[in-house]
């Protein structure tokens, strides 16, 4: 079987078959990615936070999570080619599979970065004309977008007890500022991390214009926004979508939109 090399995003040469034909993925939005490129019939791996579509959830093979995944589970789908990212995915958990298995990796920090994966992702995949045309797409909607003419300082929770937050270099963070949005954990103080643990005390001394609660990783509810308005008298509290804000695959579609609408609610 011919066989052709790529560079991921992290520079690595992998080596791909010209055609693979057994994916295995380890990145939710770049799951839902390959499926919406009509590729179902060869992705024969997922992992259990890999929730979309949800059809191909229930039916397709679970490796483990994003940050454990079996390798006797990969031994046992034996695939051609894995898909991975940097960040997502535990790199000690991968290392033994890089070794038996071509794994190509993204690493995300933008939207650029996440425009730049689908077109090598076409490539590699032999579909190159549907990953341009859903670039396009992507792009045309962003170009649309109009952000806050208020320079609103704002929190984004992705985790309660402790409090984590998105911070610098965060995909997150970059649909934040693409929203015309400052967010204060991304600041001199912050950057010992780009998820920091924070104090109650930390998040009131900010006091910041608004406060964005993700419904992932941490399904922040009802109750969050009353705790969180009390704590945090002068700033505005909403519930926001973790997956518009975080997944870099081909739900961008729905982000100018949804960001649109949540520009307006702060306005």
């Amino acid at each position: 079987m011919s066989a052709r090399n790529f560079t991921d995003q992290m520079g690595r040469t992998v080596t791909v078959p010209e055609n693979p034909k057994r994916i295995v993925s380890l990145v939710p939005s770049q799951t839902e990615l390959l499926f919406h490129w009509g590729l179902a019939d060869k992705v024969v791996g997922i992992t259990k936070f890999c929730i979309h579509p949800k059809d191909k959830f229930k039916s397709t093979f679970k490796v483990g999570g994003t940050k454990d995944v079996y390798l006797e589970r990969i031994q046992d789908l034996n695939p051609d080619l894995i898909i991975g990212n940097k960040e997502e995915n535990d790199q000690k958990n991968l290392a033994p599979i890089m070794e038996q298995f071509p794994v190509w990796m993204s690493d995300i920090f933008n939207l650029d970065d996440s425009l730049k994966m689908m077109n090598d992702l076409g490539d590699v995949l032999n579909v190159p004309e549907k990953a341009e045309e859903l670039v396009n797409e992507i792009r045309n909607g962003f170009s649309q977008l109009k952000p806050s003419k208020k320079k609103l300082r704002v929190a984004y929770l992705i985790w309660q007890d402790p409090i984590m937050v998105a911070g610098q270099n965060t995909f997150i963070t970059h649909l934040l500022e693409r929203c015309g949005f400052e967010n204060a954990f991304a600041e001199a103080d912050y950057q010992y991390s780009r998820y920091p643990e924070i104090s109650e005390a930390q998040l009131i001394a900010e006091n910041v214009d608004a406060i964005l609660l993700s419904s992932e990783p941490f399904p922040f509810g009802e109750k969050h926004i009353h705790n969180y308005q009390n704590m945090c008298k002068n700033s505005k509290v909403k519930l926001v979508d973790g997956e518009i804000f975080s997944w870099y695959g081909n739900r961008l579609l729905l982000a100018p939109n949804y960001l649109q609408e949540t520009i307006k609610y702060f306005s």
